[in-house]
């Protein structure tokens, strides 16, 4: 995520604050949910630093289902979640009314870009702002056309920081798939 989180200080205005949570074990750990527990705790701590100040969550895979999960906290607005895993049945109630973008690669053989698709309806018929787009060519590193990836998270963000629709995504000048 480090790259992400330089393209998304990049794009940023100044007045928007970054920062990542490292999580203190591996893994999810079932009913423990860890980096659940962790970004948790990372808000709760720039809720206490800067109340009330809006948050977007950013997370990849496993990151992305603890940004999709930590989202029933007032501060966060919006969640922007990177070939995240979504189990069937990960619960969606808590997004109504929050805005969900969901990017994911069509070659992702970690996590399946359908269930990603199809969390994305069930959150849109819970009330969510949710949206799903397949990065056609993107796998699950995020490392075969990485410079669309990083265009359109940058977009996103900075849409979503400006209160403007996501779409249209960034023009993709990449003919190339790999890239």
């Amino acid at each position: 995520m480090r790259p992400f989180i330089r393209t998304v200080a990049g794009a940023a205005r100044d007045d928007v604050l970054i920062g990542s949570v490292r999580y203190r074990v591996r893994g999810w750990n079932g009913r423990e949910e860890d980096p659940l527990r962790d970004t948790r705790r990372a808000l709760a701590e720039l809720s206490e630093r800067f109340p009330g100040l809006p948050t977007i969550l950013v997370g990849h895979s496993m990151g992305g289902r603890a940004a999709l999960r930590a989202a029933d906290t007032p501060q966060v607005t919006d969640v922007l979640a990177l070939a995240p895993w979504c189990p069937d049945g990960e619960p969606v109630e808590h997004l109504k009314g929050k805005h969900v973008v969901v990017l994911h690669g069509d070659r992702d053989r970690i996590t399946d870009p359908r269930a990603s698709a199809s969390f994305v309806d069930r959150a849109r018929a819970a009330g969510a702002r949710a949206e799903f787009t397949p990065v056609t060519g993107g796998d699950h590193a995020m490392l075969r056309r990485s410079d669309h990836w990083h265009r359109t998270v940058a977009c996103t963000v900075t849409n979503l920081l400006a209160g403007l629709p996501t779409a249209p995504r960034p023009p993709d000048s990449s003919p190339d798939p790999t890239r």
